[in-house]
């Protein structure tokens, strides 16, 4: 499968996300070509602000795969890493994140100010994590609109 593939799946789990009871984002890892782990928002369900689906990926793929596979990863993503998730990512030594609504994009839609982008974060930590976005932004965006 393609980025866009695999980042129709992150919005689909966006989707779902909301359908729990959540706010829209949605998250999977891909190692070798084959989705490993999934993942959907629970910050309000789980009561866990700390509950993104980044976050829950990065934390699952540092206790379950070897240094070299987390290298070897791609996690797909609905909306661009923030902060906190940027960062375990990061520690993580996850190798790539492709994600579909950019920061700025986010901020505009909720008329915020745009916080670091993940790639700053990746920077600043010295890390090694290729970024690739926004891809299919539109797409994703529809997702926070509704």
């Amino acid at each position: 499968m393609d980025d866009e593939a695999y980042i129709h799946e992150a919005i689909s789990l966006a989707r779902e996300a909301v359908e729990n009871g959540n706010t829209p984002f949605g998250s999977l890892l891909v190692l070798d070509g084959e989705v490993i782990q999934r993942s959907r928002n629970t910050t309000l369900t789980g009561d866990d602000i700390t509950a993104h689906p980044e976050l829950k990926l990065a934390r699952w793929a540092a206790r379950e795969l070897d240094a070299e596979e987390c290298a070897e990863t791609t996690m797909y993503t609905s909306t661009e890493p923030c902060e906190m998730c940027a960062t375990a990512i990061q520690y993580a030594g996850l190798g790539r994140v492709v994600f579909s609504v950019s920061t700025g994009a986010l901020a505009d839609l909720r008329g915020s100010e745009a916080g670091f982008t993940c790639q700053e974060l990746i920077d600043a930590k010295g890390g090694t994590t290729e970024i690739k976005g926004p891809v299919l932004e539109d797409e994703g965006l529809a997702v926070h609109e509704n």
